[in-house]
């Protein structure tokens, strides 16, 4: 009888069951999860408000015209000369006030004809310069080469395209007004980036 009593001292009791414990972890992970996406719409709607300024065209001057020179200080020999183009200008949440947002070159011939170009060469991006030797300008980076005109003088012009042109309008008698765009580079096609 000895013997059966040190057996049953030997065999265990049942163990309560651990479903209640699985159930509750589940039930507090749900939760959490549900919780975590409440949350993913007023974040998300937080962020988008924070990070407006920042998807915002920061040059106010865009496709706008500018009044850039008057008819007086631009020669009437076909040299091209260099004017900065001053606007405002939104750099994510500062304003800054007529500061310079690109360059042009400006172009008035005897018949009084004017002609606008953007300074920025079409193949990769560089300033394009006034050759000091001939009547064309330059692309340092790349050697590169237009006419006054704008057309590309060289047939093995790195350049997709000639440079780019842009509007310009007479007003007031003697103001010279352009209608300031900086486009893509290294394609063919004229597409308008600002």
């Amino acid at each position: 009888m000895l013997v059966l009593v040190s057996l049953a001292h030997m065999i265990k009791k049942p163990q309560p069951s651990t479903s209640s414990d699985r159930r509750g972890f589940m039930r507090g992970m749900l939760t959490m999860i549900a919780g975590g996406f409440a949350l993913l719409g007023p974040l998300w709607g937080g962020l988008a408000l924070l990070l407006d300024p920042l998807r915002r065209n920061r040059n106010e001057s865009s496709g706008a015209f500018i009044m850039v020179a008057r008819l007086a200080s631009l020669p009437a020999n076909g040299i091209p000369m260099k004017f900065d183009i001053l606007s405002n200008r939104k750099d994510a949440w500062n304003h800054y006030s007529n500061v310079p947002v690109g360059s042009i070159y400006l172009r008035r011939t005897e018949n009084e004809h004017l002609a606008a170009f953007n300074i920025i060469c079409p193949h990769a991006g560089c300033f394009v310069q006034i050759d000091s030797q001939k009547p064309q300008f330059n692309c340092p980076c790349h050697e590169s080469q237009f006419h006054f005109d704008g057309t590309k003088a060289n047939p093995k012009n790195p350049s997709p395209r000639g440079m780019d042109p842009l509007k310009v309008e007479i007003r007031n008698g003697d103001e010279i007004w352009v209608q300031y765009k900086s486009f893509k580079t290294g394609i063919s096609e004229r597409i308008p980036t600002s």
